[in-house]
């Protein structure tokens, strides 16, 4: 059952966008106790030295202006962690994910908060959790050799221990939005709450 819903919205549209679109259905039909949504239309800061400096300090030994750089990456890595599912709307730009969700996994994925490197390789620190991703796309197919997001999107996100990924996809809308977008729908409506 899903109580906790983190709702990411990475369409730089905010009217007329399929994938906010498919994120309202799905919220709507997961009907969670809570949502947190996280609006990339607002983007995020990209990462900088400054960062980079204040992520690799020791948290005991980091100092004011190092947790004041790192404060935004905390607040979204402890939505992250409050949530049991996440809902993801990703349209497809250029082949690939949005520069907006891009930065959110820059600052979510982060040694020894959300991975840790074992003698085995990396393992995802947040583990249990379902993601459902609306995929959005004018020409790009979901699952074909263009496609460069939802292979990342599942990548990324199994990397931090959420491997329960579902995809819907109104992809190639530009061949025939109106089919697209119903298949899209029923897809959201078969989706187990």
């Amino acid at each position: 059952m899903t109580t906790h819903v983190l709702r990411i919205d990475a369409s730089v549209r905010r009217d007329g966008s399929v994938s906010r679109r498919l994120t309202d259905r799905i919220v709507a039909r997961l009907a969670p106790e809570t949502v947190t949504h996280r609006d990339l239309a607002t983007p995020l800061p990209l990462l900088d030295e400054a960062w980079i400096g204040a992520n690799f300090t020791p948290a005991d030994q980091r100092d004011d202006s190092q947790r004041a750089t790192l404060a935004l990456s905390d607040t979204l890595v402890s939505e992250l962690k409050a949530a049991d599912t996440l809902v993801i709307g990703l349209p497809i730009y250029n082949f690939g994910v949005p520069a907006a969700f891009k930065a959110w996994i820059d600052m979510v994925a982060r040694a020894g908060v959300t991975f840790r490197y074992t003698e085995d390789g990396p393992e995802g620190l947040l583990p249990g959790k379902r993601a459902v991703v609306a995929v959005a796309s004018g020409g790009t197919q979901t699952g074909s050799e263009i496609d460069f997001a939802t292979g990342y999107v599942r990548h990324m996100l199994g990397f931090i221990g959420i491997t329960d990924v579902t995809f819907v996809s109104a992809d190639r809308l530009a061949l025939d939005a109106e089919a697209t977008l119903a298949a899209a729908e029923a897809e959201v409506d078969r989706l187990a709450a």
